[in-house]
């Protein structure tokens, strides 16, 4: 007998369905976007609350602005374009018109990462999180699928600051059930395991959890944690996984510097320190290919990050040999 085929859905997808469901219940929700509303699926809210919704065009500092006026004056809104011009672009004025004044804008931001796939390097945005996660005053949120989605745009709403919400463009798997309940600043444990503990965010999170399958086949109880929340990190979860396992693999679709790896390693370097590896993109950027294919490339399919979280386990061993 066949197995069901494995639940995909790209978190775009889920953003649209999820503000169009705050639309309808909030009247202060206001949407800009800057000419892409069929890609980043704000189009759905643009039909049904067209007073509402302003189209900013190709000009996503402008649309930074223009949203900070708009919270200045009591709504919450919601602001989208490709990760490559949200958080590129627009960056000065994400800081100097909504992070220093801490105003109520939510930048949900599509085609982020290497599943951005044949579009290439130059839309492959792969330092938005570094970007974002800098700024004081930023909540930089990561889901990992479509049910992690709709429960993080509703908790990004209800929080009075500016967040950041980092979105795929590819269909990938559904880790969550519907009745998911996500809480900005908090981890998950999706997996026990004491052996090792694999922190992940976005796409990464299906792929820990295959690496964790590869590596109970080989007797290795491996933890995996959806860390979902980038900025504010659940320091506490971090400590636990690193005192109890004893080394900490990440794994992002992101660079690794400044992004989920370099906040694990600079909170467990003051907190716990353990052996750590990181996988995700070391300075370097993606190529144009399927997205499948881009993240077995880079390690950051099951099968990779299952090998290299062996090698951690090794470095361990024989560290403590050593000592």
């Amino acid at each position: 007998m066949e197995s069901p085929p494995i639940k995909q859905v790209a978190t775009r997808d889920a953003y649209g369905e999820a503000l169009a469901q705050l639309g309808a219940e909030n009247e202060k929700v206001v949407v800009l976007d800057a000419d892409l509303s069929g890609s980043t699926r704000t189009k759905a809210f643009s039909k049904a609350f067209p007073e509402r919704f302003f189209n900013m065009g190709v000009a996503e500092a402008n649309m930074a602005g223009t949203a900070a006026g708009l919270a200045s004056s009591g709504l919450t809104v919601f602001m989208s374009s490709f990760a490559m011009f949200a958080a590129g672009k627009a960056w000065e004025q994400v800081r100097q018109t909504v992070c220093v004044p801490k105003l109520n804008v939510k930048i949900c931001a599509t085609h982020a990462g290497l599943t951005v796939g044949e579009d290439g390097k130059s839309h492959q945005m792969l330092e938005d999180v570094t970007l974002m996660r800098v700024l004081p005053n930023m909540t930089v949120i990561v889901p990992a699928d479509g049910p992690e989605t709709h429960q993080a745009i509703r908790a990004a709403a209800a929080l009075d600051g500016p967040v950041y919400v980092r979105l795929s463009r590819a269909k990938t798997r559904v880790v969550f059930d519907d009745d998911h309940s996500f809480t900005i600043g908090k981890g998950d444990i999706l997996r026990g395991g004491s052996d090792l503990a694999i922190v992940a965010c976005g796409v990464a999170v299906a792929s820990a959890l295959e690496a964790a399958d590869l590596l109970a086949a080989d007797g290795i109880d491996a933890r995996v944690i959806n860390m979902a929340t980038v900025k504010p990190i659940d320091g506490p979860l971090i400590e636990a996984a690193a005192r109890e396992c004893g080394a900490v693999l990440t794994a992002e679709e992101h660079q690794v510097a400044g992004g989920l790896g370099g906040a694990v390693a600079e909170h467990l370097a003051r907190t716990c320190p353990v052996p750590m590896d990181m996988a995700g993109m070391h300075d370097t950027f993606g190529e144009s290919g399927d997205a499948d294919e881009l993240l077995a490339k880079y390690g950051l399919d099951g099968k990779s990050l299952a090998a290299r979280a062996r090698e951690l386990m090794k470095s361990r061993d024989s560290m403590k040999r050593e000592a």
